[in-house]
């Protein structure tokens, strides 16, 4: 992949990621919360503030719509909820989705995802990693293309796509121009530019540090009372960029 062409996505939980990747030269953001869990929904007020900070020359803002942690097949009030929250954040102004659903047998659940494309109402779609808890990543992809999906986020149905390059490869092969194929989870400086050399038509980074904090309290999991945040690193976001050579 050419790196003019390459796409760079950050997944960012507030409007100061949204300011590092307009300073990265980002071309979206994935706004997310709750990164530790694989990503959350975000608060309606995140999405107002992240759109701000995007203005008209930012990176777009997708909004990745995940109502719980855990897997991806959903009842029928999950799927009711992850509905309206499409419909919300393209009514809000976002410039896509970013969704997934399987059925009961762990394949794309083509009736959800028709229902949430036609929510999206002509908003960009993507498919978002659920595609590498799938037995055949590849089957996946030809069936999200034919829902007519714009992209998916994939790690190649491995925990970090660095370990899933020889998928991410094949995905590209068989994608052709019929979806985009964007490279996610775990890519850094380090393993950014193998990533790229499948021919991913995009890479996606969190680029993010942590923010401990000790209470003293216990809250929720977090054991001892020790605890902490994650945000978005400025010097992280640009060392992957900088390893691509932009």
């Amino acid at each position: 992949m050419d790196a003019v062409t390459l796409a760079l996505e950050i997944a960012v939980q507030d409007p100061a990621g949204v300011r590092i990747a307009r300073e990265v030269g980002a071309e979206r953001v994935e706004l997310t919360q709750g990164l530790a869990l694989g990503g959350l929904t975000p608060s309606p007020a995140t999405l107002e503030l992240a759109l701000a900070e995007a203005d008209t020359d930012g990176p777009e803002v997708h909004v990745l719509v995940r109502p719980r942690a855990g897997g991806f097949h959903y009842d029928r009030d999950e799927l009711a909820l992850i509905e309206r929250d499409v419909r919300f954040a393209v009514s809000a102004g976002a410039a896509g989705v970013v969704i997934g659903c399987l059925d009961a047998d762990g394949r794309l659940d083509l009736d959800a995802m028709t229902r949430l494309v036609d929510a999206s109402g002509g908003a960009a779609v993507t498919l978002h990693r659920a595609i590498d808890v799938t037995a055949d990543p590849v089957a996946t992809m030809h069936a999200a293309r034919e829902l007519g999906l714009d992209r998916i986020l994939t790690s190649g149905g491995a925990s970090a796509a660095i370990d899933g390059i020889d998928v991410l490869r094949r995905l590209v092969e068989e994608a052709g121009r019929g979806i985009q194929i964007m490279a996610g989870s775990g890519v850094d400086a380090a393993s950014v530019a193998e990533i790229v050399a499948t021919g991913v038509d995009a890479v996606h980074f969190s680029a993010k540090r942590t923010v401990s904090e000790s209470t003293g309290v216990r809250m929720g999991s977090a054991a001892d009372g020790v605890g902490g945040y994650e945000v978005t690193d400025r010097d992280a976001a640009f060392a992957v960029r900088a390893a691509l050579g932009l």
